[in-house]
């Protein structure tokens, strides 16, 4: 896992891809649909250098069986997920979302980003010591984290 002398896991990384962000909504503005954006940013994310991979598939499991599947907008370097939105401003929906998504990959990092009247994001965290707890879940988090 990469962390910086930040503290944060894959800062170099989500800095990169905010930047890159920032590029796409200086050069697209607001008012399209979020898959526009999508489609711009694994543009922009290739001219930066970074490989990323659209609508990867999130499977979820339950006592050893997939009961669903959801699909995450971009996964970066197999590193950061992108969970993208073209709303007015950011609710706490999407943020459940992406703590959703973060929880049932190996992921850890995502970045919410949103292209509305202002562009807005926000990195979430769930980290893989969390993930731990729901693989037992008759021990307690701090037997885990122990």
């Amino acid at each position: 896992m990469a962390t910086s002398s930040s503290g944060l896991k894959h800062a170099e990384l989500t800095d990169k891809i905010i930047g890159v962000f920032y590029d796409v909504y200086n050069e697209l503005g607001h008012g399209f649909l979020e898959s526009t954006y999508a489609q711009a940013m694994v543009v922009a994310l290739k001219d930066a250098g970074l490989n990323s991979a659209r609508e990867v598939p999130v499977p979820v499991w339950f006592r050893g069986q997939q009961v669903g599947q959801y699909f995450a907008d971009i996964v970066v370097e197999d590193a950061v997920l992108l969970e993208l939105k073209a709303a007015r401003n950011l609710e706490s929906a999407p943020e459940a979302q992406l703590l959703h998504y973060l929880r049932a990959t190996d992921v850890e990092v995502g970045l919410l980003l949103n292209f509305g009247l202002r562009p807005q994001f926000r990195r979430l965290l769930f980290d893989d010591d969390r993930k731990k707890i729901r693989e037992n879940p008759c021990k307690s988090a701090a037997e885990v984290i122990a």
